[in-house]
């Protein structure tokens, strides 16, 4: 989707946000669509403080003139807009193709409400549909924790471009795991953390989010989710 296609979820989203919000700013297409939509809401008079959870999207703020503030000064976030690459029918989300997983995943934990922003082709039966699970790792730990995400049946590959590794704004690297659907997300989600090394996964569970899903025919409506 280009960035007009997001206009009417970024409209839903931006109707939640109240006056005086802290903000946590996600990172991806959908997530600038919003940080771009919010702009002129701020230019409009909006008062809003924001948390980045990339580089990207900071530079992205500040040349818009969205106010910034960080995790130290404002502890708590009214609201984290974010995207997703996949949800299932419970809520879940596989998330990190962006790169920024770590930084979303703690942004978000900071928000008493996390929004996500997809279209209806990112709405999966079961994660790991679309055949991608990313970890990001230390560098050091690289060969030890490839060796063993083997032994747990998925099948790394570093992340390049450019024939060098891709660095996330934590210094860290990201292993694009190839996996089939996930059986039992939460137990691999526990392996994974065990492994010395892994920083964080894609996998964000029960997190309870706002999922708003822009439909082919252009609406939006709030993805429900039963508990497990």
């Amino acid at each position: 989707m280009t960035p007009t296609d997001f206009a009417p979820l970024v409209a839903r989203a931006l109707a939640m946000i109240p006056d005086g919000s802290a903000l946590g700013l996600g990172t991806g297409r959908a997530a600038a669509a919003f940080v771009e939509a919010l702009a002129v809401k701020v230019r409009g008079g909006l008062r809003v403080v924001g948390v980045p959870t990339s580089e990207a999207t900071a530079d992205l703020a500040r040349r818009l003139g969205v106010p910034l503030t960080t995790l130290d000064e404002t502890p708590e976030l009214d609201f984290a807009i974010d995207g997703a690459d996949e949800i299932d029918p419970y809520g879940d989300l596989i998330k990190g193709y962006g790169g920024a997983l770590v930084r979303e995943r703690i942004v978000a934990g900071a928000a008493r409400r996390f929004v996500v922003l997809v279209g209806s082709e990112k709405l999966v039966p079961a994660l790991g549909s679309r055949g991608k699970l990313p970890v990001e790792i230390v560098p050091f730990a690289r060969g030890p924790v490839a060796r063993r995400l083997l032994t747990l049946g998925l099948r790394p590959e570093l992340r390049q471009r450019d024939g060098q590794p891709v660095v996330t704004d934590n210094g860290d690297w990201i292993l694009d795991c190839a996996v089939g659907l996930l059986s039992d997300p939460a137990r691999l989600e526990a392996d994974l953390r065990a492994t010395p090394g892994v920083v964080g996964t894609g996998l964000f569970l029960g997190m309870a989010p706002t999922v708003l899903v822009l439909g082919p025919d252009g609406t939006v409506t709030e993805h429900p989710h039963p508990e497990r």
